[in-house]
């Protein structure tokens, strides 16, 4: 109930400097002191780090496995040793921080799941997290394409007959919609299809890179509509709406790489709904 409030926020301790499209190779470690976890290590990309009470981390408690020495605990952010950077993006944003560990004692009692299974609870919170970035959350897409029609409008004009006047945007503007819709069906009947089946699947990693797609579509195609007024930053010489498109489009472009990267979820696809061979496993 206090998350669900907002009283109480937590943040995802998985990606490391070292670690983050191959995730399970983290070194992030956690030693056994009796009645506690030494935590040492460092994560990166924590989104909202600097603001959470709670981090729920995946830490290496095992250095001779690699998938089956991971363990997944809860890790109090006030914890003397956990200090978290806010991290610049050039869309001039800090929503991630650095975060470090630095002997940091954390209780038995804060392991979730089996010592060493903590790979099976992070991947299964990561397709809830792809599922919630692709909008299968509430099946809405995160994108609006008659907004992106009024913009054309105001800044391309109009024909006398009340088409767009600029005929290749307009033939790409009518492209983007259709794949805006059909993604909204799909997105639709995945989540029915997620209800039926108590949870997400290997499938939010379709939604997620189609969803990664259309909205750096959405996001090019708006700054492209305003000219060079899409290129503003600040001043009085554009308007906010202006701003903000430019600041959208910088900030969409890491969507391919949050919560696992395009690769990443096309090696998922490949192996877990298309049934195909782990090209690590064969020599060539």
């Amino acid at each position: 109930p206090p998350i669900v409030r907002g009283e109480l926020r937590w943040c995802q301790g998985y990606s490391e400097p070292g670690a983050g499209s191959d995730l399970a190779s983290l070194q992030t470690r956690a030693e056994d002191k009796g009645d506690h976890f030494l935590v040492n290590g460092q994560k990166i990309w924590t989104s909202g780090a600097q603001y959470a009470d709670w981090c729920f981390c995946l830490v290496r408690t095992d250095a001779s496995r690699k998938h089956e020495g991971i363990s997944f605990v809860l890790i109090d952010m006030r914890t003397p040793g956990v200090e978290t950077r806010p991290i610049l993006l050039i869309s001039g944003s800090s929503p991630f921080c650095e975060t470090f560990f630095t002997d940091v004692k954390v209780p038995k009692a804060n392991l979730v799941g089996p010592l060493n299974g903590g790979w099976t609870v992070g991947k299964r919170l990561l397709q809830h997290e792809r599922n919630g970035l692709s909008g299968g959350g509430d099946g809405r897409p995160r994108f609006d394409t008659g907004h992106l029609r009024d913009v054309a409008r105001r800044y391309y004009g109009q024909e006398e007959d009340g088409r767009l006047a600029d005929p290749d945007f307009r033939t790409r503007l009518v492209q983007h919609d259709m794949d805006a819709r059909t993604y909204a069906l799909t997105l639709r009947r995945v989540a029915l299809e997620a209800k039926s089946a108590n949870g997400p699947s290997a499938a939010t990693s379709i939604m997620k890179n189609a969803n990664s797609r259309i909205m750096t579509d959405h996001c090019e195609m708006m700054v492209e509509a305003m000219g060079l007024a899409g290129a503003g930053w600040a001043g009085e010489d554009f308007t906010e709406e202006e701003r903000e498109a430019g600041r959208i489009y910088l900030r969409v472009k890491s969507s391919t790489i949050a919560g696992g990267s395009s690769e990443v979820q096309n090696n998922i696809i490949s192996k877990r709904i298309l049934g195909l061979p782990d090209p690590s496993s064969h020599t060539y």
